[in-house]
């Protein structure tokens, strides 16, 4: 069995999830004792190991992507071409990234460094607008790579954005942006938060279903 990672709240139900990390996690309210959680997780116990044994497999494919030849930009797959004699240590045409080192550690810090420099650029400004438009007030926006999350929102209303999602399309971006926009009036995933964001974005669940498919190959770094 999975050790599960248990978050207690002021929820009124449990629930529980396997995260890209194949972690088992369980959202339980504060008055719901362990005994009970693990009665819950044992009657979820064939959803648990079907959802577990599927992330591992993501896992192991993502340990297998040859990261030296292919990489991730705003939902499309580019190819990485070598050159050694390059002056930029790393650049992209439209067409595809130039790295001047063979080395799979350099490569990836490489394209980190890339790709939180472009979600900044791209993403805040997204995040403006749609603040701005919806008169969602944000305090602090901060931009760094997560374990397990996309984003978050801070009682305080501070926005935390993973810079992976640069890898993802546009739309999906803008998904994230405003999920956590709409989290600094509705601080749970209330059906008010859920209707909210579809008024905005009629057709987040595609963005949403994209993230559930796809987010374990945004971790290939």
């Amino acid at each position: 069995m999975i050790t599960p990672q248990i978050i207690r709240s002021n929820r009124k139900t449990l629930s529980l999830s396997i995260n890209e990390n194949a972690d088992l996690v369980v959202r339980a309210p504060h008055f719901v004792s362990y005994d009970e959680i693990q009665k819950f997780i044992s009657e979820k116990s064939t959803w648990i190991d079907k959802k577990h044994r599927l992330i591992k497999a993501h896992l192991k494919d993502n340990l297998n992507d040859n990261i030296s030849s292919h990489c991730l930009y705003l939902g499309s797959l580019y190819q990485i071409k070598i050159d050694n004699n390059s002056i930029e240590p790393i650049s992209f045409n439209g067409q595809m990234f130039t790295i001047n080192n063979e080395s799979k550690e350099t490569i990836s810090l490489l394209l980190k460094s890339w790709y939180k420099k472009r979600f900044i650029e791209v993403a805040l400004p997204r995040l403006s607008y749609f603040s701005d438009k919806y008169n969602l007030k944000v305090n602090q926006v901060r931009v760094k790579e997560q374990k397990t999350l996309w984003g978050s929102c801070s009682s305080k209303n501070n926005i935390n954005l993973n810079y992976l999602l640069i890898m993802a399309p546009m739309k999906v971006i803008d998904y994230v942006i405003l999920h956590e926009l709409v989290h600094t009036i509705h601080k749970n995933h209330s059906a008010k938060f859920w209707q909210k964001v579809e008024t905005i974005m009629p057709n987040y669940k595609d963005s949403r279903y994209w993230l559930k498919k796809n987010g374990y190959k945004l971790r290939r770094l």
